[in-house]
């Protein structure tokens, strides 16, 4: 047969790649055909065939961000969250849990205990018009009781550092799982697109880490030192080689080029996180950085907070609320007093005592404290019998029976304690609250039912709750 001059067979032969697709890009491309029918039939009745408005619809739906601010599906009053975490566990009968009967056995065994009692060296006071007891050494947080819920019966399964650290923030002992602060980005989104959701000052890894969630609910960590200049705080925020327009063409580039490697092979969760996570930097460079200047606050207020770096984190944190950040972690450790406590303990809370109680009074000034939950706390108690140093420098072993946590505004009722611990402190006895019930709590006062908040992850259905956790509705106003 005579072919046509020029005539290339090639040029008439349908590619590979467009004769086999997967059974999985089969159901894509035809469930968004016949999805984009259905919108097509929608958006003529509804917009009355104006294609450049029905266009800009569709558009505005593509854009829709994962990120996007979303409504609970249960009345509450927290929108924001500040978790202040006091790595390294402080003891709770030195702090918030007075324990009188100590005195009356020190350096006497006690039932059931090993080691000699030893009573708390810190005097403790009435505060408020709750007339709650609080140890002296967090004098200025005395002065907020009336705005706190302090739960005095809270229990841990294990008393180990780094499990304990994982299971408060994340509800999983072993298993690597998604953190408090990425379920909560992920059920409530973020009302500032251009600022991360959840954003960390200080701490591990694991403490912000998003698992098995999509990379986008993870936190930002950001090293804070309010003696750093915010070029070095915020790195690679600003680009040394390139101009905002010409950074401006690249991401639309990126973002292009992903489209057709969707459109062409799959969707790839990884790929777009990372490119969300440039457009984010992108749109950082300007707010994050005025975030985090807090030399733009008024001198009164940064006094509020002290001089030191936790009150200039919490100042910090204030800001980024402000902001319409959704969670902000913040790590102050540095509580693990196995010896010489009553020196180094009272030092320790100096360092976050104003600056704590200055959060409290700054958010109730502005108007931020109902929609906001602070919360404070470690990841487990101590001992009642001395640890270490002999009679001259005592401290406290971990104990993971009973230990303090408070929280205060978002919905909390204030001026009110919770549960108890026995009459030497040892462990919670009364209204026991496991690190489940904590957070099943802190779900319910942002809105949710902590058993329906899950992400369908390998076949089955996870939660930060696990199989667990109840919510403890008494300290709910």
């Amino acid at each position: 047969m005579a072919r046509l001059p020029n005539y290339d067979p090639a040029e008439h032969m349908i590619p590979l790649e467009q004769l086999a697709m997967t059974r999985r890009e089969m159901l894509r491309k035809s469930g968004m055909g016949m999805g984009a029918l259905s919108l097509g039939m929608l958006l003529g009745s509804t917009l009355k065939g104006s294609t450049a408005q029905a266009a800009e619809v569709v558009q505005q739906a593509l854009k829709a961000s994962p990120l996007a601010p979303k409504h609970p599906p249960l009345p509450c009053k927290a929108q924001h969250v500040i978790h202040i975490f006091a790595g390294g566990a402080p003891s709770h009968v030195d702090t918030f849990d007075p324990k009188p009967t100590l005195a009356r056995f020190e350096d006497k065994t006690l039932p059931g205990l090993t080691g000699v009692a030893f009573p708390s060296p810190f005097k403790f006071s009435k505060y408020g018009k709750a007339g709650i007891e609080v140890s002296e050494v967090f004098s200025k947080l005395g002065e907020c009781v009336d705005d706190m819920c302090i739960i005095r019966s809270m229990w841990t399964d294990v008393p180990a550092h780094d499990p304990a650290s994982r299971f408060m923030h994340t509800g999983s002992l072993q298993l690597p799982k998604p953190s408090l602060g990425s379920w909560v980005l992920y059920g409530l989104g973020t009302e500032n697109q251009n600022m991360p959701g959840f954003i960390a000052l200080g701490g591990k890894e694991e403490y912000r880490q998003a698992a098995f969630l999509p990379s986008l609910y993870q936190g930002a960590e950001v090293n804070y030192n309010s003696k750093l200049p915010l070029n070095q705080i915020l790195l690679n925020i600003k680009s040394s080689f390139a101009k905002e327009d010409d950074q401006r063409r690249q991401l639309d580039l990126a973002h292009k080029l992903d489209a057709m490697y969707s459109q062409k092979l799959q969707k790839e969760e990884q790929l777009d996180a990372r490119i969300e996570s440039f457009e984010m930097a992108f749109r950082m460079q300007t707010e994050a950085t005025d975030a985090f200047d807090i030399t733009k606050e008024p001198q009164n207020v940064r006094d509020l907070y002290g001089s030191g770096e936790n009150g200039a984190k919490l100042l910090v944190a204030r800001r980024l609320v402000e902001r319409g950040v959704r969670f902000v972690q913040v790590f102050t450790g540095g509580w693990d007093h196995h010896s010489n406590l009553e020196v180094n303990l009272r030092k320790r809370a100096e360092d976050i005592d104003q600056a704590a109680a200055g959060l409290l009074k700054d958010l109730k000034q502005r108007g931020l404290l109902d929609k906001t939950l602070v919360i404070w706390g470690g990841e487990f108690g101590r001992t009642v019998t001395r640890d270490g140093g002999g009679s001259t420098s005592p401290g406290r072993d971990h104990n993971g029976r009973g230990f303090c946590t408070w929280m205060a505004g978002g919905g909390v009722k204030g001026g009110t304690t919770y549960g108890a611990t026995d009459d030497f402190g040892d462990r919670a006895v009364e209204n026991r609250v496991h690190v489940h019930d904590l957070h099943a709590t802190i779900l319910a006062l942002l809105g949710f039912d902590h058993t329906k908040l899950t992400y369908r992850y390998n076949g089955r259905d996870f939660r930060l709750t696990d199989n667990y956790g109840n919510v403890v509705k008494d300290i709910i106003a």
